[in-house]
This record gives C-alpha cells, structure tokens and sequence, in this order.
C-alpha cells in the first residue's frame, strides 16, 4: 500500500530539526515565584515520564510528516473514444432462414450464421460507436450508437428471422441507417449493409433518395450479398458502394462472409492513442490522525500528573 510514497514539500522535514534545537535550548520558565517548589514538583511529575516524552515527539515528528505531504503517483490510462460511427443494416426477412450456408454446420440458417460473425465483428471493434438496423418488410433500429459490446452483443443474440416481415425493404433500411448516422459529428460514417435478395416490399421506397442521403452525410456504404449471386441484385449494390465510396462484396459461405466482415475492419481501422494520466494520492492524514491522538494524550496525561 505504502510503496512508492514520497514527499511533496520533503524540505519541510528540516522543521524537526528546528524542533530538536528548540528542546534544547528553549527550556520552559516554571512559574517558581507563584507556585514554591513547583519546579521540583513538576520535574518529577512530568519530566521524568517517558510516555509524556513519546507521546510528544511522536505528536511533533508526525505533524511535520503531514505537512511535508506524503503522496504517491498512480498512473492511469484513459481509454479513448475516438473510432468509426458504424451502422450495421441486417436483413432479417425469411430467405434468410435458409440453411447450408454454413457447410461445417448445415443445420444452421443464414441468420444464424450472420449473427455469430456479425457479433465476432463488434467484439474487435472495441473503439467503433455502434448502431444496428433490422429490416425485412419495413425497418427498425434494434439499438442506437454505443460503445458498449456487450449490450449490442446481447441486441444481436435476440433478433430473429421475421421479425420485421417477411420481405425485403432494402432502401428503406439504408435511410434508416443514415438516419442512425445522421446526428453523429464524427468524420467517419460507415454503414454495412447485409442482405440476401432483392428489394420487394410493398412500400417501395426511393433508391436515388436513399443515396442522396447517403452523399449528404457523407455515410461509406459497404454493402454485402450473401448466397449465391443471382438471389440478390448485384447491380444495386456495386452502385450503392460506387456512389458512397464503399466496396461491394459477396459471400457464398459462412467462411466467406467472415473473410468480408475480416476486409471491412481492416479498411475501416483508425489508429487510436491512448493517453495516460497521473493521479496523485495523498496520504497526509494518516501522520496527522495519529499527531492530534499523540498530542491529544500527551496533554490529558500531562494535565492529570501536574493537577496530582
């Protein structure tokens, strides 16, 4: 605990110095013309105590030792937060309940696969402000930007397969994503948008808007086909990352798809410095606790010896 202490003022240790000289040289006038014999009376009462004589030393010692302020230097590293603003877009619509994407385990849907490599993506991200959107037949935001891992880990372990509708309302989910976006003052806004088919909901919503919008604030696009490429439009997506400034993608596998979300975080990576502070922990009240108890009882022993 004590390690590493030092002094702040360690030249006002001198001070017990001072206080040496003056016990030998400032003796105390006994008041003998008021009270006879009190100077005998008090040598033997009060000078020839060596509890009083430790106490007091001990009061004087400690208090010069508190006011010399022991301190100790506690170095801490602050973590920063200076990443990407990413919106993750995942299609959520029922193709993607599709199994044998995954050919070490066909049981499992795209979905499922999706989610594992898309929660393995936000674990690295540790610096990233994150935000996730679900769309099938109309779109949502399932979380709002965070720092926080752990919280979007557990958003992304409860979606499921239909839970927006059946179909898909891709540029739709790119507004909602730039939306997302749209509050953040970073520089760098990136979207990756996840989808295994075409845009066929009802409600169709504008693509030139959504890239307006998507040019206005300056949102990357990064958009990912999965399955084999005649189940989702190629063409749309390779002019959604042309127009953003992205990079279209496609993954047949599992393993694929995780060798995309591995190429996105490397061309997404900023280099972050963390700054280390000092913390200075003072300990000067321990010295002074037991200056004032040693003083303290050095007076009341003093006091009921010289009353006696």
């Amino acid at each position: 605990m004590f390690s590493g202490i030092y002094f702040q003022y360690p030249y006002l240790l001198a001070l017990i110095i001072l206080f040496m000289i003056c016990e030998r040289f400032c003796k105390m006038r006994l008041p003998s013309i008021y009270f006879p014999h009190a100077k005998e009376f008090m040598q033997q009462g009060i000078s020839s105590s060596k509890l009083l004589f430790l106490l007091k030393w001990i009061g004087i010692i400690m208090l010069v030792v508190s006011i010399a302020s022991p301190v100790k230097d506690e170095p801490y590293e602050i973590e920063p937060k200076h990443g990407h603003e990413i919106a993750l877009i995942l299609d959520a619509s029922q193709s993607m309940s599709t199994r044998g994407f995954d050919r070490a385990n066909p049981s499992l849907s795209r979905f499922d696969v999706v989610k594992e490599i898309v929660s393995d993506f936000i674990s690295q991200r540790k610096h990233d402000n994150i935000g996730l959107v679900v769309f099938g037949a109309y779109s949502f935001i399932a979380s709002p930007l965070t720092y926080d891992a752990n919280i979007l880990n557990k958003i992304v372990s409860q979606l499921y397969v239909g839970m927006a509708g059946k179909y898909t309302a891709l540029y739709e989910s790119l507004a909602q994503g730039i939306n997302l976006l749209k509050m953040s003052k970073s520089k760098s806004k990136v979207m990756i948008l996840l989808t295994d088919g075409y845009n066929t909901a009802r409600n169709r919503f504008p693509f030139d808007v959504a890239i307006d919008m998507a040019k206005k604030e300056k949102v990357k696009i990064y958009p990912i086909g999965i399955g084999s490429p005649n189940e989702y439009n190629q063409r749309v997506l390779l002019k959604i990352a042309k127009e953003t400034g992205g990079v279209a993608y496609g993954a047949s596998s599992a393993s694929e798809l995780q060798e995309v979300y591995k190429q996105i975080d490397k061309l997404e990576k900023v280099e972050i410095k963390s700054e280390t502070f000092t913390y200075m922990k003072y300990y000067y009240m321990y010295p002074l606790f037991i200056s004032f108890f040693a003083l303290m009882f050095y007076v009341y022993l003093r006091n009921k010896r010289g009353h006696n």
